[in-house]
């Protein structure tokens, strides 16, 4: 399947939308920490060097699921960083130690991911290392999520009502990439590939077997919710019962980039051939009839 590609963004936007030009399966893409495009603000403000301050993203993710309008899905990708603003996360997880005034008392800011201080806005990188050395202020962090929260979600919101409403229902693939250094809770190696559908709550379990399966058909090793079940956007949009599934997919970096020195490896052309052959057999097989349970 190969049809036209319409992309939608703008100078300084803070999401990208690649659309297929008619959509003709009932799947959307999301890569919510795959943006790379650092504000001065933020530069000027962390006690980090910029290769530090990368440590959050999802580098590359959006590249590597980019043949998705060619098959006839679109494709949401976040262009701020996680750094600055989390889309996987609720739109007010706050930590009141990173603020000079009172927050108010509908924020959330007791959530675990706010006590790791990986919030909305993050207290520190993925590394665990402090981003910034001043506090900030309610009306910076209030700024950022109206700005960039509330855009990418407005628009995955758009896409996934104009999907289930064209074909009955949507599948979500939330996509992500996880350090190399991801273990389960047995302590050995996480795979290849985890997919979290937050323990069958958010997905239809023939969807998640489907995914599964054309994973494991590639020589990917591939496990379920373990050590990742699914972050936000999975379990806030993944319901069911309203022909609405999201997946939540991880890779694992090691397979195509540098993680010392975010960048590409040599190989990296091989995977996004792989993650484009994936993508092709999703669009083949989601139309078709599958197991049901």
């Amino acid at each position: 399947m190969d049809v036209p590609v319409v992309p939608s963004v703008a100078a300084s936007s803070p999401i990208a939308v690649l659309r297929p030009g008619p959509q003709s399966i009932p799947v959307v893409f999301a890569s919510p920490h795959s943006g790379r495009l650092y504000p001065d603000e933020l530069l000027a403000a962390t006690r980090l060097d910029p290769l530090s301050l990368r440590r959050s993203e999802d580098s590359f993710v959006d590249e590597l699921f980019a043949a998705a309008p060619q098959h006839g899905a679109p494709l949401l990708s976040a262009t701020f960083p996680r750094a600055w603003c989390d889309a996987n996360r609720e739109p007010w997880e706050l930590d009141q130690g990173m603020f000079a005034d009172r927050l108010p008392a509908w924020v959330n800011t007791s959530s675990a991911r706010v006590g790791a201080g990986l919030g909305t806005i993050a207290r520190v990188v993925a590394s665990g290392e402090a981003i910034y050395r001043d506090k900030l202020s309610f009306a910076d962090a209030e700024r950022r999520i109206r700005t960039c929260w509330q855009p990418f979600h407005d628009a995955l919101a758009g896409l996934i009502a104009e999907t289930r409403e064209r074909f009955g229902l949507c599948l979500l693939v939330d996509c992500h990439s996880m350090p190399s250094h991801s273990q389960v809770r047995s302590g050995s190696r996480a795979g290849d590939f985890v997919l979290g559908d937050a323990h069958g709550t958010a997905c239809a379990p023939r969807f998640t077997r489907l995914v599964e399966s054309l994973l494991t058909k590639r020589g990917y090793t591939v496990r379920r919710n373990d050590p990742y079940a699914g972050g936000y956007v999975t379990r806030h949009y993944g319901r069911p019962r309203e022909g609405v599934h999201a997946l939540q997919v991880e890779i694992a970096r090691e397979l195509y980039m540098d993680e010392t020195r975010i960048e590409r490896l040599p190989g990296f052309p091989s995977i996004l051939r792989s993650i484009t052959g994936f993508i092709a057999d999703l669009a083949t097989r989601v139309g078709a009839p599958v197991e049901e349970g």
